[in-house]
């Protein structure tokens, strides 16, 4: 039954709803199409990674098949064939070299000035140091055949303490002085070759002592000898109230030589051992233009002859003494030996410069003096013997 005004309107479906189905239709199918586009490509892409990897796994495997065959094949290696080190010799570590050039370049003129300088400076005082003339260690000696050296002073040995300021020198005589005394003692050395002696004339003139020479052994026959002028001056010495002292020239090649020149010298001095007072020398040198006996001595010969000979003047109650120059003393004896005896030092000198102490200095063997004709050897003592 149809309602009232249908027919009116008209039957069927519109053009308009017909279209809409056909654009949901297709729209619904573009999305279908997508999706199953989307899954073959994620089915695809799975399988290539899956394939690459299982690649990869057979290389590694690969691999490993042979480094396990390589060393299944290499002989298996020990402790000891391990140590190979010794089989290559030690090298020094090589030092960089420096460019001597680019050093210089790089260093500053002044700092190197003062570098140079400074090294000049300590190379001096090392020199300073090391010259036997300013060390303070060795005394020069002027030898026989004019030569010199530097000798080394002996620590062990008792040094000199003479201070020379004090020393005045008087009508060409020296004479010691200590606030304002006399601590000295004026003395000359004679034998035959002084010739006649004015003995009052010497003891006015103010010499204190005489060292008379007693007698000599001949430097080439060896034979002793009394010295002819001994009795007549030691005669005139004590009559003119001098003091005394004895030396004897020696040139004794054995100990029993020295000995026998001792008991000499004690022999004749019998009978004026009272007067004797100043010591008994022991004088041994070499000789002036020839050869004497005592030159094939070594030093600790010579040494052992001094001794014999100074101890047999001390056993018989007399004061042993050595006379020398300082070359003689220094060099050609050991004062080591010596200690015990006093020293009569030779040296013309204005101040000596022997290192020891001594008791006597001959100072002067040309002196001007009242009561010598010619040149007097002019002594000073700084020891009071006649009072020991």
């Amino acid at each position: 039954m149809k309602l009232p005004g249908e027919e009116e309107k008209g039957g069927g479906v519109g053009p308009s709803l017909v279209y809409m189905v056909i654009g949901v239709s297709a729209f619904v199918l573009i999305v279908l199409f997508t999706v199953f586009k989307g899954n073959d490509n994620k089915r695809g892409g799975s399988e290539y990674l899956r394939e690459v990897q299982q690649q990869k796994e057979e290389e590694a495997a690969q691999q490993e098949e042979l480094v396990a065959a390589q060393e299944e094949a290499a002989p298996k290696l020990r402790a000891e064939d391990l140590d190979f080190w010794d089989m290559y010799p030690e090298e020094e570590e090589e030092k960089p070299e420096t460019d001597e050039a680019d050093n210089t370049l790089s260093k500053n003129p002044f700092a190197e000035k003062a570098e140079r300088e400074k090294e000049s400076e300590r190379q001096k005082e090392e020199e300073l140091q090391n010259d036997p003339a300013t060390d303070g260690k060795h005394t020069l000696v002027t030898n026989r055949d004019g030569s010199e050296e530097w000798v080394l002073i002996s620590p062990y040995l008792t040094k000199n303490t003479f201070d020379f300021t004090k020393m005045e020198d008087k009508a060409g005589l020296k004479r010691y002085m200590e606030n304002g005394r006399e601590t000295s003692y004026v003395g000359v050395d004679i034998s035959k070759h002084t010739g006649k002696v004015n003995f009052p004339s010497l003891k006015a003139a103010g010499v204190d002592y005489v060292m008379i020479r007693l007698g000599s052994r001949g430097y080439s026959t060896g034979q002793i000898t009394l010295d002819e002028n001994f009795k007549e001056n030691i005669e005139g010495a004590i009559a003119a109230q001098l003091d005394v002292g004895i030396y004897f020239y020696s040139q004794a090649v054995s100990q029993d030589e020295a000995v026998q020149e001792a008991s000499f010298v004690v022999q004749n001095l019998e009978p004026y051992r009272a007067h004797v007072k100043y010591p008994v020398a022991f004088n041994m040198e070499f000789v002036s233009n020839d050869k004497s006996r005592i030159e094939g001595l070594s030093r600790e010969d010579k040494t052992a002859v001094t001794v014999s000979f100074m101890d047999a003047v001390r056993a018989s109650g007399y004061v042993p003494m050595i006379y020398g120059d300082k070359e003689w003393l220094l060099k050609e004896v050991d004062l080591t030996k010596l200690q015990d005896y006093d020293v009569w030092l030779s040296q013309e000198e204005e101040i000596p410069d022997y290192p020891y102490r001594y008791a006597m200095w001959q100072y002067n063997t040309d002196g001007v003096l009242n009561g010598i004709d010619g040149g007097a050897d002019l002594n000073i003592c700084f020891v009071n013997y006649s009072e020991r």
